[in-house]
Formats: C-alpha cells, structure tokens, sequence
C-alpha cells in the first residue's frame, strides 16, 4: 500500500503554529505591559494633582501655569493665545516642538509681536544639558516673562521646567517631579529624568530606561502624529 506523500505545508505547519504562539504571547505581553505602565502613570498624575495645581486654560492654551515670576509654561497656543501672552507681558516664546510644522505656523507668534526660540525636543523626550543652559539663560535675560510649550504642555514643557526650576534653587528634584506629574503623564524617561535632577547638571536616561520608555510610549506618540 502506497502513502500519500506529505505536503511541504503539513510539514511546516507545526512551525507556523509554534511562530503564531510566539506572536501571541508576545502581543499579550506587551499589551499587559503597557496598560500597567500606562494606569501607573495615570495613577501618578491623579496622586500629583491633588496636591499641586495641573494649571488653567486660557484663550486655548491648556495646563497655563506660573513656575515663577519670569517663567511661565502651558500647551501650544494658537493665534488668540499668542495676543493674549503679548497682552500680558510676554516677549519671548521658547517653542519645543520637534514636529515638522509650515511656515505659516511657524509665523503665528511674530504676528503677535513676539520672539520665538525654538529649542526641538523630540516627544516624550528630554532636554539636554546644553539645552538647558541656553533654556536658563534665555529666562534670565529676556525681557520680560517667558513662555514655554511643548504640543500638549506636559512631557517636554514639563521636564525642562523641572531642569530649571532645580537648576535656580526653586524646587527641590522631587518638587519638580510632582509639579510634573500634576500636569499630566509623562513619559517614564521624562519621569526618571526629573527625580535624578541635581543642582549643577541634570542626568540623563540610562539607555535601557529609554529604551523601554519609548517602547511603551510608542501608541501615544503615533496617535499623537496623526
């Protein structure tokens, strides 16, 4: 009696199972992961914000927050806010938004009388030290209050708020990750690069605290570009 002959797909089945099983696993895993991460994060921001103030809106900037008489932080504007910083002092706008934007966007605050120092950060990022210093010193000697935004006014806004706020004696580095916090989630590096903040030069991330941030950042970030 002959045997049927096994075909290449019966004999590569069982590694075609053995490979979905992997992805699945996989998948799950990340997905459970994340929504720790995630509700942790969310955990921390409802913990912060009962004890230090998320800020206010204001003419369409949200998170709009005093970090001290020269500095002041919040989401990115539009052209009524920009009138309304220029209607209330501001001169200097410090734009850290890494995000490709048009030339007419990149107009709106000259429109409104005001400087713009753009520092690019990309998002859920840090600042680094040489940012920081440059971020310092524009404080310091603008004239007049500056404002500080990232896209939503948390990660990025927050982080180099905090760097400052260390850096000039305002906060201590566990003050400036609960200011932090109380804003909004950031990302874990942002979160880790507050608390490891010290007066002279802020820490940056270790490679494998990036790394795993930024996995886990990854949905937000995405449905943030689009």
């Amino acid at each position: 009696m002959l045997l049927a002959p096994i075909s290449p797909l019966s004999r590569t089945s069982p590694l075609i199972r053995r490979t979905a099983k992997i992805v699945i696993v996989s998948v799950l895993g990340y997905v459970a992961l994340w929504l720790v991460s995630t509700l942790g994060m969310i955990g921390a921001h409802a913990l912060a914000s009962q004890k230090e103030s998320s800020g206010i809106q204001m003419s369409g900037i949200k998170h709009f927050k005093a970090v001290d008489e020269r500095l002041w932080r919040g989401s990115a504007p539009g052209e009524d806010g920009y009138r309304e910083l220029a209607a209330r002092g501001v001169k200097t706008v410090v734009d850290l938004r890494a995000e490709k934007m048009t030339a007419e966007q990149l107009a709106v605050p000259q429109k409104a009388g005001l400087k713009v120092v753009r520092m690019p950060i990309r998002d859920g990022q840090t600042p680094t030290n040489e940012q920081v210093a440059a971020f310092t010193n524009t404080v310091k000697t603008a004239d007049g209050p500056v404002f500080v935004h990232c896209g939503a006014g948390v990660g990025r806004t927050g982080s180099i708020t905090a760097a400052y706020a260390v850096r000039t004696g305002e906060a201590t580095s566990m003050q400036a990750a609960l200011n932090t916090l109380a804003v909004g989630p950031p990302s874990m590096e942002q979160v880790w690069y507050v608390l490891s903040s010290g007066k002279a030069e802020m820490t940056q991330p270790p490679a494998a605290v990036e790394a795993i941030s930024r996995i886990f950042d990854a949905p937000r970030r995405i449905k943030a570009s689009f």
